[in-house]
């Protein structure tokens, strides 16, 4: 059983960026592709970015593309996700996830088999 433990999360303005980390316990990290959703309230969570578990492909929701950039370190177990020019738009719970089947190049939520409980990023004009 895998837990995910988001962090970093914050209130920015627009413009700023925001780095969120993710790290991981009770599995061998290097073995699952991690991947980051988000979710507005009342809203399904949405692909933001995901890596294979090598770290050598990435993929990104068109909505974000030059703007976040996700890295994986597996020395420490943790995920990261690198978010430039924020935008209002940006605001949401950031979801980190963690699969051991695909190879990160799923962008469906119920692909994932592991969630951590979300981090709240705010963007205020």
């Amino acid at each position: 059983q895998v837990q995910l433990v988001e962090s970093g999360g914050g209130s920015v303005q627009a413009g700023d960026s925001l780095r969120v980390s993710c790290t991981a316990s009770g599995g061998t990290f290097s073995t699952y592709a991690m991947g980051w959703f988000r979710a507005v309230s009342g809203e399904e969570r949405g692909f933001v970015a995901s890596i294979s578990r090598s770290g050598n492909t990435v993929y990104y929701a068109d909505a974000v593309k030059g703007r976040f950039t996700i890295s994986r370190e597996d020395a420490k177990n943790t995920v990261t996700l690198q978010i430039d020019s924020l935008k209002i738009e940006d605001t949401a719970v950031y979801y980190c996830t963690a699969d051991s089947e695909n190879n990160g190049n799923q962008r469906r939520s119920y692909m994932y088999q592991y969630w951590g409980q979300g981090t709240q990023v705010t963007v205020s004009s």
